[in-house]
C-alpha cells in the first residue's frame, strides 16, 4: 500500500535535515551554521538558475511579460541571498578557526551553480569547465549554460526583432564567449531611454536587468565584507586568494551598455 503523502515525504525532509555533516573533531558548535548557510545558498541558486533560464526561453519566444515576471522573482531570490550574509557574519574569527582546518580543499569558488548563473547572465568562461573536470554532473550543467545564448543575448535579439538597430555581428556572435562592451549598443539603448513611452516594456526590462546586476554586486560586496571580517586578508580555503579575489570581481559587469547609456543621455 502506498504511504500517504505527508509534508515530510513531499519535501524529503529525512534527506534534507540529515545532509549536514560537520567534519570538525571535536565538533565545533558553529560549523552547522557554516554548512546551512552554504546549503541554503545553493538551493536559492538552483531557483535563480531555473528562473533565469526560463526567462531566456520567454525572451526567445517574444513573451516579454512572462520574462519580466521571472526576473522579478529572481530579484527576490537575490535579496534572500544577500541577507544570508548577515547570519554568517555572526561567525567570529575565533569561532571559524575552530573548524576551518577541517574544510580541506573545499571552497565556495567550486560552486558550479553560481558559475552557471554567471554564464546565463553572460559572463562566459570556458576555463571554468576545468575546475569541474572530475564532476560530470557539474560540468554538464555548466556546458549547457555555456552553449546557450545568455539572457542579454536573448534580450538583444528581441530588440532586433522589434526593429531596433542591433548590429548583425552582435546577434550572431559566438555565444560561448563573454559579452564585450560595444559602443554601438549604447546608441541602441539611448534610443530607448530617450523615448521610454514608445518602448515601455523594453525600457522596463532594461531597468530590471540593472536591478539584477546591482543585486549581484551587492551579494559580491557582502561576501567580500563577510570574508574580511572573518579571515581578514588570509588565503581562502581551497587555495583561493580570498578577499583580494572577491574585490577584483566587483569590477565585472554583465550589462555594461546599460550603465554606459546613463553617461550618454
Amino acid at each position: 500500500m502506498t504511504e500517504p503523502l505527508t509534508y515530510g515525504r513531499y519535501l524529503h525532509l529525512d534527506a534534507l535535515l540529515t545532509a549536514q555533516a560537520p567534519r570538525s573533531r571535536p565538533e565545533a558548535h558553529d560549523e552547522l551554521l557554516f554548512i546551512i548557510q552554504h546549503q541554503t545558498s545553493e538551493l536559492w541558486l538552483k531557483l535563480a538558475l531555473h528562473e533565469l533560464t526560463g526567462a531566456c526561453d520567454d525572451l526567445a519566444g517574444d513573451d516579454l511579460p512572462l520574462a519580466l515576471k521571472r526576473l522579478a522573482r529572481v530579484k527576490h531570490v537575490q535579496k534572500q541571498l544577500i541577507e544570508q550574509w548577515t547570519v554568517l557574519a555572526t561567525l567570529t574569527p575565533t569561532e571559524y578557526q575552530r573548524f576551518r582546518g577541517f574544510l580541506g580543499s573545499s571552497s565556495g569558488f567550486q560552486s558550479y551553480q553560481y558559475r552557471a548563473v554567471e554564464f546565463v547572465l553572460g559572463a562566459k568562461d570556458t576555463a571554468m569547465l576545468e575546475v569541474f573536470a572530475d564532476d560530470e554532473a557539474a560540468r554538464a550543467v555548466l556546458t549547457a549554460a555555456l552553449d546557450r545564448r545568455s539572457l542579454y543575448d536573448e534580450f538583444l535579439r528581441l530588440l532586433a526583432r522589434r526593429g531596433l538597430p542591433v548590429p548583425d555581428d552582435v546577434l550572431h556572435r559566438d555565444v560561448r564567449e563573454p559579452h564585450r562592451e560595444d559602443p554601438r549598443l549604447v546608441e541602441v539603448f539611448r534610443a530607448i531611454y530617450d523615448a521610454p513611452e514608445e518602448h515601455w516594456d523594453v525600457y522596463e526590462t532594461c531597468e530590471e536587468l540593472v536591478d539584477i546586476e546591482d543585486n549581484l554586486q551587492l551579494w559580491r560586496f557582502r561576501h567580500l565584507k563577510t570574508v574580511e571580517r572573518t579571515i581578514g586578508l588570509r588565503t581562502g580555503t581551497g587555495g583561493t586568494s580570498g578577499a583580494s579575489f572577491l574585490r577584483r570581481v566587483l569590477d565585472l559587469s554583465f550589462f555594461p551598455e546599460l550603465y554606459a547609456v546613463r553617461t550618454a543621455l
